[in-house]
């Protein structure tokens, strides 16, 4: 089975298709996992917002997915100094295991703070980025991220040898600031990096971090209506015509 080894973590990851590289970040929050691309474990009755990109751009791209750390399949220590930081280090970690020198990066949820983390940190690894329902504090929604992040850490502190105490710091570290959390409004406004946004439009996904990331990017475009079966062809059509016009031309 595709497993990354690294620092006692243990993250597992799935390749599909061929042709330039889309790196994938699911959604789910801090249990972002390769399934929930193609909805809600927990509530399969709901159909899924959007079209599995797994299944729908694999005829054009390498798709590398991945659970998160303690996300799925994948474990790891929690430290005491874990974070944002500690993420992308997997996802750096990753692309090099693969020996990715450069890849489209594409999130949802909390997987759109984790492209833009990782844009930052190794701006030249990232070719372009498909944002999808960015998370992010507006009107008052700590609560409703807090109660996520609660879920998280319930099913986490139930494993063997983890400290609940760590666990808990995670919070403040990863979700204490604003915004979108991994990254500054400053960041955004000077990332030249080419970005096509699916905005969110509810507590979780507020449209004010939508509209707010919009109008910082220098190079944002976006695209809606993108939820529902109606608006799944269609929206996924431009998530591919946007990566394609941004892959490096010696892989079209």
């Amino acid at each position: 089975m595709p497993w990354l080894h690294r620092n006692g973590a243990e993250i597992y990851f799935e390749e599909h298709g061929a042709g330039f590289p889309v790196l994938l970040f699911a959604p789910g929050f801090l249990r972002s996992r390769i399934e929930r691309w193609a909805g809600n474990p927990e509530r399969p009755e709901v159909p899924p917002a959007a079209a599995n990109p797994i299944t729908e751009l694999a005829s054009s791209f390498r798709l590398i997915s991945m659970d998160q750390r303690n996300a799925g399949r994948s474990r790891a220590p929690i430290g005491v100094a874990d974070g944002w930081a500690t993420y992308t280090a997997d996802h750096l970690a990753l692309l090099n295991h693969l020996g990715v020198e450069r890849c489209h990066a594409m999130g949802a949820c909390i997987g759109v703070s984790f492209c833009l983390a990782l844009c930052e940190a190794a701006p030249e690894r990232v070719a372009a980025m498909v944002l999808q329902n960015p998370i992010g504090l507006a009107g008052g929604n700590g609560p409703v991220l807090r109660a996520l992040f609660d879920t998280w850490a319930r099913e986490v502190t139930r494993w063997p040898d983890v400290d609940p105490a760590r666990v808990e710091a995670l919070w403040s570290r990863m979700f204490g600031g604003d915004f979108m959390f991994s990254v500054t409004r400053d960041f955004v406004a000077r990332c030249a990096h080419p970005m096509l946004i699916m905005p969110g439009d509810d507590r979780e996904h507020p449209a004010e971090v939508s509209a707010e990331l919009a109008r910082l990017a220098p190079h944002a475009e976006v695209v809606a209506p993108w939820k529902g079966p109606a608006h799944h062809g269609p929206a996924m059509e431009a998530v591919r015509a946007f990566l394609v016009r941004h892959t490096p031309p010696v892989y079209r």
